[in-house]
């Protein structure tokens, strides 16, 4: 990498409106991390960077990077090259210059003229991206979820503490200017003590097909994409995407949008550690109401799903809906509550991110408990900038969301859906389930958000009597160790059966 010189944040336009937020709300307790006004860079030096995964995610990467002066975009890699090609010639049209697309990421490791490494790819891929990018000497920016196991979460925070380079994990948020005002409100007792914070992920998510075995797209390279996962046939119709909702490579939406909201509700309640215990509840129910009584959709993650964190004296709960549904509010007032996003629940108030007030991740608000506004939190996100500066002044510790923050962000996904997965089978009634929650730890009433959770799936015609509800165990974790406490079947889903040559090392061989 060619030397680069300290520089002044401000005279980056790209990055001067967040510069300045950030430096108007550093706080003591919150992490938010200050840059370096010093030593202005020539023009002509550049990061070089290699963006691997050309989808819808992978262009959001492109469209700052190939506009960020500070960088330029070498390569871009994607096991389906036609498309890496079509975005590399969108790039050239917007740029003058055109990148070299190719299939194999490996292929740059070894390239010196390669800083750094972003990856919008396939969840399963996240981890090993990252671990490979560090090891050949190169930064990294990885999209959510950072790993796809828990294992994974191990791996790449001993890679990152390794080899000492900037990881940056894709929850936007840490690098949001609402948010940071939020947290530190809540921090300065805003909203009293902060013991509970609900996370909702209620979007809309339809059927994907039915299940089958189909044709892998021509000009794909299934065995890379595969990846660290073992070859199986396709059996979902729509080859890109969809593999979000097959567990065998993606997360659900508990894995896939969840990863920001856990992220953010761990922040209200400043918990860095695994929760001693969680449970899930919920399914895959609804699309035999939209598609006919025979239909069986291709995924196997649930679309309805509650999971209960118990952090000791704290509580998460996280809410996954994929049908039709309308907002959460706070206990008090109309429409002040979000659909996607987190609620703080205060001794003497609320803080809700994502608010559907102002149906934008750029404005948080807090209300009192009678529901009058306290404070409006404004100012969106430079997260990729902020990675551009912790490489560009060699600092790890200036990223917004390193690989711990975001492994423990992943990992509250990770934890729900294994007790999900555990009680899959465990087809409960309404009443029993009623029963059952009576007796989980929880900061939440857990009656009422059950309650909550049948009336929503009633409405949109889901007969919880033919298709009732799946109830998980009560899962108990070892906090120091990171592992399930007596649960072999639990302890089993931390990891998987990896592929040669793409295999996510243990932490003590990265």
């Amino acid at each position: 990498m060619t030397k680069i010189t300290r520089r002044r944040f401000l005279e980056d336009s790209l990055c001067a409106s967040f510069a300045a937020s950030v430096a108007a709300t550093a706080f003591s307790g919150v992490a938010t991390k200050s840059v370096s006004a010093q030593n202005a860079v020539s023009p002509n030096e550049q990061l070089g960077i290699a963006i691997v995964g050309a989808g819808s995610r992978g262009g959001d990467h492109i469209g700052f990077f190939s506009k960020d002066k500070r960088t330029k975009i070498l390569f871009l890699c994607d096991p389906d090259v036609a498309q890496a090609e079509k975005k590399c010639a969108q790039i050239e049209k917007n740029t003058g210059y055109k990148p070299q697309a190719i299939d194999d990421f490996r292929k740059i490791l070894e390239n010196k003229s390669v800083d750094a490494v972003t990856c919008a790819a396939t969840n399963h891929w996240h981890t090993l991206t990252a671990i490979w990018a560090l090891q050949a000497g190169k930064h990294c920016y990885i999209e959510k979820p950072l790993t796809y196991n828990i294992h994974e979460g191990k791996a790449i925070v001993a890679a990152a503490k390794k080899y000492g380079l900037v990881v940056q994990t894709g929850t936007q948020c840490r690098s949001c200017a609402n948010v940071i005002n939020a947290v530190r409100f809540i921090r300065e007792g805003g909203i009293g003590d902060v013991k509970f914070a609900r996370g909702l992920c209620y979007k809309r998510r339809k059927a994907i097909g039915p299940l089958g075995e189909y044709k892998v797209p021509d000009g794909i390279d299934y065995d890379l994409w595969s990846g660290p996962a073992q070859i199986k046939p396709v059996t979902r119709p729509r080859f890109h995407y969809d593999w979000h909702w097959q567990r065998y490579y993606g997360n659900g939406d508990l894995g896939n949008q969840g990863p920001h909201q856990t992220d953010i509700a761990r922040w209200f309640l400043d918990v860095n550690q695994f929760p001693q215990s969680v449970i899930s509840y919920g399914g895959r129910l609804g699309y035999d109401v939209e598609k006919g009584t025979d239909y069986v959709d291709a995924g196997d993650v649930a679309n309805t799903e509650v999971s209960i964190y118990d952090y000791g004296d704290k509580c998460l709960v996280f809410e996954t809906r994929g049908l039709e549904t309308p907002n959460m509010n706070i206990p008090v007032g109309e429409n002040l509550g979000t659909q996607v996003g987190v609620i703080a629940y205060g001794t003497k108030g609320y803080v809700i991110q994502g608010s559907a007030k102002s149906q934008s991740y750029s404005v948080s608000y807090a209300y009192d408990l009678e529901g009058k506004q306290l404070r409006e939190f404004t100012g969106g996100d430079n997260h990729y900038g902020n990675f551009v500066e912790a490489v560009l002044e060699r600092n790890p510790s200036l990223a917004h969301a390193d690989a711990r923050c975001g492994a423990l962000s992943a990992a509250v996904s990770h934890l729900g859906n294994t007790s999900y997965y555990l009680g899959e089978k465990n087809k409960i009634s309404v009443d029993d389930l009623k029963e059952a929650l009576k007796s989980v730890k929880s900061l939440d009433d857990n009656e009422a958000t059950l309650a909550r959770t049948v009336q929503h799936l009633e409405k949109v015609g889901v007969d919880l009597k033919k298709t009732p509800l799946s109830l998980g165990p009560l899962l108990k974790i070892d906090i120091e160790n990171e592992v399930f406490i007596d649960n072999a079947e639990a302890n089993a889903l931390t990891t998987r059966d990896y592929r040669a040559p793409y295999v996510v090392p243990k932490p003590e061989a990265v």
